[in-house]
């Protein structure tokens, strides 16, 4: 089709390609209130059912929402979780390997530290001091640290402002955290990662992008041969099992 839409499609995915795409274009902007089901079936010609697949699809998008107790649905934007979800799911199904999520990581990790460096504000400073004393403090937990670090790097993008990278971060970050959790296990590395991690907020606070940008990716290349030495197979898929310590 013209548009770009596959007319042999079911009519509710046909007519939920349409509401999106009106979603999209501000013709139904976010906030306002859908048109019901009846009103829907007679402007596409259809039945209520069918109106009422298309509104389910829309839902697990993301794109509307039911007001609890009513049957009002609100037109609204996926929260960054679902759309990490959407995007999860895709990595998986491609088998995905840590090897790709590495190489992704180590061009993202280090452009979120050098933006961050030039945005963060008080509010975010502190907030990443206090993730620094909690990590300190946890360094014989391997569970507790895998948490944490994760908190400072969500932190760190979190400071950047910038959305898509903060998105983009976050899902290929969880899918690689399984690999990471068994690094900290295997080899007791916690006392690198603060090291690391304190050194990447000196450079946040004192707002150097260069010294930030190089101190997340040494941070980044010591998380690979932490792998490396752990023996975890780079080349296994994110869905699979990881290899286990030759």
């Amino acid at each position: 089709a013209a548009d770009g839409r596959d007319r042999t499609s079911p009519a509710f995915r046909l007519i939920a390609q349409e509401l999106e795409q009106q979603v999209l274009s501000g013709e139904l902007a976010v906030g306002s209130v859908l048109p019901g089901e009846l009103s829907l079936a007679k402007r596409f010609n259809v039945s209520r059912p069918t109106i009422r697949e298309a509104i389910r699809l829309l839902e697990q998008l993301g794109l509307i929402r039911r007001e609890k107790g009513r049957n009002k649905l609100t037109v609204t934007a996926p929260s960054n979780k679902e759309i990490g979800e959407r995007i999860r799911t895709a990595f998986l199904l491609q088998e995905t390997t840590f090897e790709q999520l590495w190489e992704v990581m180590s061009a993202i990790e280090p452009m979120c530290a050098a933006v961050a460096a030039s945005k963060a504000n008080d509010r975010d400073l502190g907030a990443l001091a206090d993730n620094l004393v909690r990590t300190e403090a946890a360094l014989d937990d391997p569970e507790r640290l895998v948490a944490l670090d994760i908190e400072f790097h969500n932190l760190v993008a979190a400071a950047t402002g910038n959305s898509a990278l903060r998105l983009s971060r976050d899902t290929v970050g969880e899918l690689f955290y399984p690999a990471f959790n068994q690094v900290i296990r295997r080899l007791n590395a916690g006392a690198r990662l603060l090291f690391a991690h304190r050194k990447i907020f000196e450079a946040l606070q004192a707002h150097n992008a260069a010294d930030a940008r190089a101190w997340m990716e040494k941070h980044i290349g010591d998380f690979q041969r932490g792998c490396d030495l752990a023996n975890l197979d780079f080349n296994a898929p994110i869905g699979g099992p990881m290899a286990e310590i030759a």
